[in-house]
């Protein structure tokens, strides 16, 4: 009787909580226990922020976070770059998905079309992990010579960077969000 009031008690912690992001820790030799519930305040930070600047891709939060992770890459950088380069996906080529300005040097003036925008996040932190960091451009200002024609591009990207990491909802309406 104990353990269906537990499990019931899980399962309303889970549904009630904004971040889906959960890792469940369990005790050294416990089998089949939950331990502490832990919440990926990355998540919560980066999706917040992308709905107060109103970004198409704000529901997709979780798919930079999970890309980041897997390829091992800044959890902001992604975004960042989509920040300078559309605007976190709002200024983009009809339908192309593509928030990144990615493969414009194919002769294409809008690039790669991607077909939503899980698979523009993939493809894009694919290619910087792949073109950029194991070629040793390992950092944003390394990055930026080859990525962009604009050398102020570095530091603009960086400066999306911080913005997602310091982010604070200053409003009721956003307040609704981060909660």
């Amino acid at each position: 009787m104990a353990m269906k009031y537990l499990c019931i008690l899980a399962l309303a912690v889970l549904l009630c909580t904004p971040s889906r992001a959960f890792a469940f820790d369990q005790e050294a030799g416990a089998s089949g226990s939950f331990g502490e519930i832990l919440i990926d305040t990355r998540l919560t930070q980066l999706s917040n922020y992308l709905y107060a600047v109103n970004s198409p891709m704000a529901s997709d939060a979780v798919h930079f976070i999970r890309e980041s992770d897997r390829l091992e890459l800044d959890w902001k950088l992604v975004a960042a770059i989509s920040g300078v380069e559309s605007y976190f996906g709002r200024r983009i080529p009809a339908n192309s998905y593509n928030a990144w300005g990615w493969a414009i040097f194919t002769g294409k003036s809008s690039g790669r079309y991607f077909t939503d925008w899980k698979e523009g996040i993939t493809v894009v932190s694919e290619g910087l992990k792949e073109k950029y960091v194991n070629r040793g451009r390992d950092t944003v200002e390394k990055m930026g010579s080859v990525y962009a024609a604009d050398p102020a591009w570095a530091g603009k990207v960086r400066f999306f960077m911080y913005q997602i990491e310091t982010y604070k909802p200053d409003s009721t309406r956003e307040l609704a969000i981060a909660l």
